[in-house]
């Protein structure tokens, strides 16, 4: 009767060239693995890259933490993609070098393709939740430290993972989202921000007297060194916004580095506010 003792007596060199061949080819597939692991790393420390978000930034120390946090969250996904990877090689090697030993993989495909099949129905949310994940760090959707919007919720990423997202929103709350439940993100940490100011004024004002006001106003802030590096763009006096028997709107754009529109719109605003004063411009009233 045939028995793994018996077919271990009968091992040979075939045999042993067959389990050397396998773990040659399971040694390739590691290094193969590897290569392709850290492939998902390169563009995240890439000199275009790097540059790319220290102009989205204030400052280079700004835009080089932007870039080494990019950097670890995708080396971070590399390293648990080749773990994963590495057990399923391991695995797989072991049962085609199970015939070898006389031993039938049969039993053991069996069990591990019903754990598996059983694992996949269980966990399916959690498996939406782990590609999701990779969808967002492989297409840098954004980082921990982005600012973003997800569903109502406005706040800081302060970790991601693979399954889910941490975020602290404005009343200082940690909000925790599933990957795979976020449909739309807004990231409001990219390239630049942008708001709208409007000024109201009374009807009885001239109203080229008041476009001149507000572009003093707008120039004495693109010159304060202070704030000129907060913005990209502007202000700009973009002209009347709304007219009726109570006033003029008059509308300023301003685009400001990520996440700091709120603070030079307020500036903005004390800036308006006493130049109009200066020049006894009347604002509307009821607005």
């Amino acid at each position: 009767m045939s028995s793994p003792l018996t077919h271990f007596l009968d091992f040979t060199i075939a045999n042993a060239l067959h389990l050397a061949g396998i773990l040659i080819l399971a040694l390739l597939c590691l290094r193969l693995l590897r290569g392709a692991a850290n492939k998902i790393v390169k563009p995240a420390g890439s000199p275009a890259k790097a540059a790319q978000q220290a102009a989205r930034q204030v400052g280079q120390q700004a835009g080089q933490h932007a870039v080494q946090q990019r950097e670890a969250q995708t080396q971070a996904v590399a390293d648990k993609v080749y773990s994963i990877g590495r057990k399923i090689i391991w695995i797989v090697a072991g049962l085609t070098a199970l015939p070898e030993l006389g031993i039938s993989p049969w039993p053991a495909v069996v069990v591990a393709g019903c754990s598996l099949l059983a694992f996949s129905i269980g966990a399916r949310e959690a498996l939406r939740d782990v590609y999701a994940g990779l969808q967002i760090v492989m297409e840098d959707q954004f980082v921990a430290g982005d600012t973003i919007q997800a569903g109502d919720t406005v706040g800081r990423v302060e970790q991601l993972t693979l399954r889910r997202t941490l975020v602290r929103d404005g009343r200082g709350a940690l909000v925790s989202f599933s990957n795979g439940e976020m449909r739309t993100v807004s990231n409001l940490s990219r390239d630049w921000s942008q708001a709208f100011v409007d000024i109201g004024v009374g009807a009885a004002m001239p109203l080229e007297k008041t476009l001149q006001v507000l572009e003093n106003a707008a120039a004495e802030l693109r010159g304060d060194a202070a704030w000129s590096q907060a913005l990209v763009d502007g202000p700009r006096v973009l002209g009347v916004q709304a007219y009726d028997h109570t006033g003029t709107t008059v509308r300023l754009q301003v685009r400001t580095v990520p996440t700091r529109q709120d603070e030079v719109c307020r500036e903005l605003r004390r800036r308006v506010q006493m130049e109009l004063q200066r020049q006894g411009i009347a604002i509307a009233s009821g607005r």
